[in-house]
């Protein structure tokens, strides 16, 4: 049987985990009475929260007497590292672009990935049943962003189809709709190569890993050239050079949604291997007798740290099962092995880890889920990493696209220049403005609550990693000061309701609290320590007017990233399962007083 390996690469939200559903349903994987629901691949639970993919996955379809590899890949910029791994299984690339949106920061960055590796791009141009948009001048877009990134010509030369993915159809001409998404299927099986194997002894790459608890860990990727078998004797070449001996004791292939185990598996399959040991991504397996060594994988470096610290409040253990630091320290090298754009560096003290990674979303991703396992940890500011290169010291920058209404780009185009963005273009789509930037990480953070109010929620924003520049001076911090709690106890409604003109809370009525816990936002620079745990003086003299109903505005509750942006240099972000809260690092006043900087 013929072998074809697609990657379908876009950008967040264009509907490439819709498509791979379609095709599914198509290719017949399941029986006519199964309810299969939607997002198929979209497997746990905070990927069905968000509406994103975090984790590339495969699933396998027969169409035509030809099996099709198709590997589902994120489309945040902050999981940048998953997509570089997974293209090196592949053959050829679907790329999938909005037909109103035109290619974005994403699309580009994967793309680039994709040519590079010197894969076939086959065009599709999503969501034709949007209203205002324009598909031809989406492909020819999409020809310049190809010639810009030094595409060559077999590769400028790609085919396109037109159609929507919700809609379950994809035609030559969008203007004539079909009945299915056949001419998507043919395109991949005209024009993408198969698998041709060189001659030589076995090779295969490891590009990801999965994790059973009866088998142990899994190896995933495709065999360049070769046979496996079952029981075979085969040599592990580590990224470093070295040669360890190691044995298969099982094969997987994959089909459909599972996996199938097999005796064999021909050049050009991808599959998975069980029973090997001590191997990581990015190394080969090779022939026992004459090992040779693949091209290893290359990574981007993290660009934001945070540090991790244990649950030191007064309300620690209380949710959570782990609450050590020797918990967590196991927890984030198990990650490490799994989650190539991660890095660990211990710092001077035991229950402190400072963790890299490549944004806020992408780190944040991984508290939220270990947050679910039951873990309790507190986390620091993000600190954006600064290098120093020929002795200029340098920070991350980004390029950021914001889409929004034409009435308040002036605002936008404000708040992105005083944390130093500079405008590269502004264009007008419609009624909307799509303006480009550049800049620093550090301006990011936080950027986006601001957007979303001055917009009243209409901004879209994307940014990725650019290049490294050299440092672009301060840049201005959240203007407010925070309201802490001065003593621990239960919020009352009657001292809420007597402070609400201090600022904004953050806590409801009834809600536990505890010294240094920080309970809302000042209307002021400064922080400010109030007392929301007094209650009503019970007297028997009477006033008149005294028992006005309390009138209390809802608290702010932040989601977990909001609350990351938030903090300012001597705030902690206290994670459990249940709650989440903000916290000075020094609870009493006392102490905070003494080490104010």
């Amino acid at each position: 049987m013929k072998i074809k390996n697609i990657a379908i690469i876009a950008h967040v939200d264009h509907g490439k985990t819709t498509l791979v559903d379609k095709i599914m349903h198509h290719c017949s994987l399941f029986r006519e009475n199964e309810q299969s629901g939607e997002l198929i691949l979209d497997n746990n639970d905070l990927e069905r929260e968000r509406g994103i993919t975090i984790t590339s996955k495969n699933v396998s379809v027969v169409y035509k007497d030809t099996k099709i590899n198709i590997i589902d890949t994120p489309g945040h910029a902050d999981f940048g590292g998953e997509v570089e791994r997974v293209l090196n299984m592949a053959d050829g690339v679907l790329l999938l672009v909005d037909a109103f949106e035109g290619p974005m920061p994403q699309t580009r960055f994967v793309l680039q990935k994709a040519i590079d590796l010197g894969l076939k791009p086959c065009v599709v141009v999503n969501k034709v049943d949007k209203d205002n948009c324009t598909p031809d001048d989406v492909h020819e877009s999409i020809f310049d962003l190809m010639f810009e990134l030094g595409a060559e010509e077999w590769q400028l030369d790609f085919p396109t189809v037109y159609g929507s993915a919700k809609q379950n159809w994809m035609s030559d001409d969008w203007k004539k709709p079909t009945d299915s998404i056949e001419p998507l299927l043919d395109m991949v099986l005209e024009h993408v190569p198969s698998f041709e194997a060189e001659e030589g002894s076995l090779q295969m790459l490891i590009t990801s890993l999965d994790f059973s608890s009866f088998t142990g860990r899994i190896a995933i990727g495709r065999l360049q050239r070769g046979v496996l078998k079952e029981g075979l004797q085969v040599a592990l070449v580590k990224r470093d050079g070295t040669i360890v001996k190691s044995k298969i004791k099982e094969i997987h292939t994959f089909e459909g949604m599972g996996r199938k185990k097999v005796t064999e598996v021909q050049p050009g399959d991808i599959c998975a291997l069980v029973g090997l040991e001590g191997f990581e991504i990015g190394d080969t397996i090779a022939d026992a007798e004459n090992p040779e060594a693949l091209q290893t994988i290359a990574i981007d470096e993290p660009t934001m740290s945070m540090l991790f610290t244990i649950n030191d409040s007064p309300f620690f253990g209380k949710d959570g099962k782990f609450v050590t630091s020797r918990h967590i320290k196991e927890r984030l090298e198990k990650e490490l092995e799994k989650n190539l754009a991660l890095r660990m560096v211990p710092t001077d003290s035991a229950d402190k880890f400072m963790v890299f990674g490549r944004g806020v979303l992408h780190l944040s991703v991984l508290i939220e889920t270990m947050r679910r396992e039951g873990y309790e940890l507190q986390i620091g500011q993000p600190q954006v990493i600064v290098k120093e290169i020929d002795g200029v010291k340098c920070e991350p920058v980004e390029e950021m696209t914001i889409d929004l209404p034409e009435t308040v780009s002036g605002t936008a185009i404000n708040m992105v220049t005083i944390r130093k963005g500079e405008m590269l273009s502004m264009e007008g789509k419609g009624d909307r403005m799509v303006c480009k930037f550049v800049i620093p990480s550090r301006g990011i953070i936080g950027l986006r609550n601001q957007l979303l109010t001055a917009t009243a929620g209409e901004a879209i924003m994307t940014h990725r990693f650019l290049e490294y520049q050299p440092l672009k001076g301060g840049i201005p911090e959240r203007q407010n000061g925070s309201l802490v709690s001065m003593e621990t106890g239960t919020a009352i409604p009657y001292s809420i309701d007597k402070l609400q003109d201090r600022g904004k809370f953050f806590v409801d009525p009834g809600e536990d609290i505890y010294e240094g816990q920080v309970i809302g936002e000042n209307s002021r620079q400064d922080d400010m320590t109030v007392n929301i745990t007094k209650t009503k003086k019970l007297s028997n003299v009477r006033s008149s007017g005294a028992d006005d109903k309390a009138k209390i505005v809802p608290a702010i509750k932040f989601s977990l990233e909001e609350a990351l942006e938030y903090i300012q240099k001597d705030e902690y972000v206290e994670v459990t399962p249940n709650h989440l809260r903000i916290r000075k690092i020094h609870l009493k006043e006392v102490d905070r007083k003494r080490n104010k900087i």
